[in-house]
């Protein structure tokens, strides 16, 4: 009989113009680009907000809530035009999400601005590449939109699916990477786990979309295991052992 070894109890902190034209300066660059994420949206009015909240701007001084953008989302205004939901939606164009982080980058890059401007454009590119990278993960998405509720669930000890036949597939899977013999063994799990992905993030924008936060949050708690997964087939060796985090 086989036996399994117990799942740890942590998560794993499971990426030109034209040559005729002529360019504007940097320090346009930064004032322009500071201006679009400072202008307020009909996003900030969505429930994942608060509007009493005051902020800072990225150059460490105080502001009002309407000067910032209050979420990641509305630091991408032609990406995700509707906002966070449950007025937009979970998910997300991905190709849109980039094109738009690289133009808010190359006008936010440090490297481009004169020394007195350099901490603001640090802070800001900061931002925007903190924005980007949760915002195109499914996972990190949807815990910092449970985030924006108050419900932390990254480094929740307690935030586990109580499901045994759940976790009888984890560990299934976990078994049956470990004694994969070649990639191509593992060629149809990756199929099955990237389905498992696809279904997390469907049941995942309807939650949030019908503002179902207790479900959202089973599901991202779910969604963990499948991400997991997907890690240990990515970065699978032969005869390496194989430790499924959740």
């Amino acid at each position: 009989m086989r036996s399994f070894r117990p799942l740890t109890s942590a998560l794993r902190a499971p990426a030109s113009f034209s040559a005729s034209r002529q360019s504007p300066s940097p320090s346009l660059c930064l004032l322009y680009t500071h201006q679009i994420l400072s202008r307020p949206s009909r996003r900030q009015q969505s429930n994942f907000t608060n509007p009493s909240t005051s902020t800072a701007t990225p150059d460490g001084r105080g502001s009002t809530p309407q000067s910032i953008p209050q979420t990641h989302f509305d630091l991408f205004p032609t990406a995700i035009p509707e906002g966070p939901p449950p007025t937009g939606h979970f998910t997300i164009n991905i190709r849109a999400l980039k094109r738009e982080f690289l133009q808010l980058q190359a006008r936010a890059h440090p490297d481009l601005h004169p020394p007195e401007s350099k901490n603001k454009a640090q802070a800001l590119s900061a931002r925007i590449n903190e924005a980007y990278k949760t915002l195109q993960n499914p996972l990190l998405r949807a815990q910092y939109l449970l985030s924006l509720r108050g419900i932390e669930i990254a480094e929740d000890e307690t935030a586990k699916v109580d499901d045994p036949e759940l976790l009888m597939e984890v560990l299934e899977a976990r078994e049956r990477i470990e004694e994969a013999e070649n990639e191509e063994e593992l060629a149809e799990m990756k199929v099955e786990n990237g389905v498992r992905i696809a279904e997390s993030v469907r049941v995942l924008e309807r939650a949030f979309k019908e503002d179902d936060i207790e479900s959202a949050k089973g599901e991202a708690v779910k969604l963990r295991y499948w991400i997991n997964i997907k890690e240990s087939l990515d970065n699978w060796e032969r005869g390496k052992p194989v430790v499924l985090e959740h």
